[in-house]
């Protein structure tokens, strides 16, 4: 309990003993006292103490401290922190998101540190913050805890989470505008030292930021958000998607029929690149797929459209941080309630694929098209070496040498792309590839702007057809 009702005795003597000085108060009804070896330190903390009263310090009854002092001396530091925030965030979050905090929580703890002596080789420090200490395991008692503190943690990492326990500065000294803007700094770097694109930095700050909010609304360890007092501009970067290496509709559908020739695994993945192309599902998206999920016209009708319907989600991010131990997450469509369903129109070289795929590949127990050995999910490892080799098939020696189609992705960005450069309104791409409009223009705007002029100069014809007639 605090209380204004502080009275300060004047210092005694005690001889005889090692210190003899007595410094002797009452706080409430509480007598407290502190001995000292010389008189003058005996009155030097009389001084802080009737100093911090004058100030307007309430006082401690158990203790005997005034209140600043008590906060500083229980207050937590960084590292025990943020802990606390990553256990706090992990029931309710995505897996992704689970492995997102950890990640942006790795790179600023080191930051926080009072010292580097000692410091442990970076990447074992990274290991061990990433994966023990913002890592939630369940605990004996069935509670969320780090896992650092539920499992047999291996000798290396733990001399390294020792060293960032005892250098780890207190929450109020990492809050102060010069730690904070170094945070920043580390945020926008990856790890080979470039600069990090401007959503992921954002990202990462995000979780920086929740993570002092968690200080200040729910644990009352700060009295403001230090982000409040930091005048800060993260370095310019672009999200834009690098259109040199984007494949046009050609070379895209030269990737696909190289796909096709990579034996029995590539035939059966055909329709899963497909799906990417034609409908611009992501990877993750794309292994959810089941037969129930596709509108197909009627076969009679060979140039007619189709439609599928994606609902599901089911990216990887390493069993460690799902709860049921899975290697991918189960969810909802990316930025979606749990239950939005995304209607894409399939056109007909799409609706035909599907057919042939099913025909000779028929489908899982549960609906499944696409699958792995023994039933499986189809796991980025298996469709990424397909690609890989299709890419070496289907790409010239210098083309294969640059980052042209490096990932299965960028038959996404290639779908995108070519809708907005054959006219359709951005909204309706936005909406088939599940994106916001405002995604949409960060990472599509140079192609969106071409279209736009393609636009104007229709209107301009338009009002100089009106002008002669």
């Amino acid at each position: 309990m605090l209380t204004y009702d502080v009275v300060f005795w004047s210092i005694r003597k005690r001889s005889g003993r090692p210190k003899p000085w007595e410094l002797r108060w009452r706080v409430g009804a509480e007598p407290h006292s502190k001995s000292y070896k010389l008189k003058p330190q005996a009155e030097g903390r009389l001084s802080e103490l009737m100093t911090a009263l004058r100030e307007g310090q309430q006082f401690d009854v158990e203790t005997g401290l005034p209140a600043r002092e008590l906060a500083t001396l229980s207050m937590p530091t960084w590292f025990d922190h943020a802990k606390a925030y990553a256990v706090m965030k992990w029931p309710g979050a995505a897996a992704k998101h689970r492995a997102s905090i950890a990640e942006s929580l790795a790179v600023v703890t080191p930051v926080f540190v009072s010292t580097n002596k000692g410091r442990p080789d970076p990447k074992i420090l990274r290991a061990a913050l990433y994966q023990w200490a913002f890592r939630a395991a369940l605990s004996e008692g069935g509670e969320h805890v780090a896992r650092c503190e539920a499992e047999d943690v291996p000798e290396e990492i733990k001399r390294a989470l020792d060293w960032i326990a005892k250098n780890s500065l207190k929450v109020d000294e990492a809050a102060q505008p010069e730690r904070v803007r170094a945070a920043f700094a580390a945020l926008s770097k990856l790890l080979n030292g470039k600069q990090a694109a401007e959503n992921t930095a954002n990202r990462k700050r995000m979780v920086l930021s929740n993570a002092f909010r968690y200080a200040v609304e729910e644990r009352a360890l700060l009295t403001r958000h230090p982000f409040l007092a930091v005048d800060w501009s993260a370095p310019a970067s672009s999200d834009e998607v690098d259109f040199r290496y984007v494949p046009g509709p050609k070379l895209a559908r030269k990737l696909l029929d190289a796909v096709a020739q990579q034996g029995p695994r590539g035939r059966h993945l055909l329709a899963f690149f497909g799906s990417i192309y034609y409908v611009a599902t992501r990877p993750g998206e794309a292994v959810t797929l089941r037969k129930k999920d596709f509108i197909l016209p009627p076969e009679d009708e060979p140039g007619a459209w189709g439609e599928v319907l994606v609902s599901e989600s089911h990216p990887e991010v390493g069993s460690g941080w799902t709860d049921g131990g899975k290697s991918h997450d189960e969810r909802g469509l990316k930025h979606r309630a749990r239950n939005a369903v995304r209607s894409v129109p399939m056109p007909p070289a799409y609706v035909r694929m599907i057919r042939a795929h099913i025909k000779e590949f028929g489908v899982a127990d549960d609906g499944r098209l696409f699958r792995a050995a023994r039933n499986g999910r189809v796991t980025s490892n298996e469709y990424c070496d397909v690609w890989n080799a299709a890419r070496e098939q289907a790409l010239s020696p210098e083309e294969a040498k640059t980052d042209m189609a490096d990932v299965p992705y960028c038959l996404r960005h290639a779908a995108v792309s070519f809708w907005i450069k054959s006219g359709v309104d951005p909204v309706e791409v936005a909406y088939r590839a599940g994106h916001s409009v405002a995604v949409l223009y960060r990472f599509y705007a140079k192609i969106l702007k071409g279209a736009s002029e393609h636009a104007n100069r229709l209107i301009q014809k338009a009002f100089e057809a009106e002008d002669s007639g």
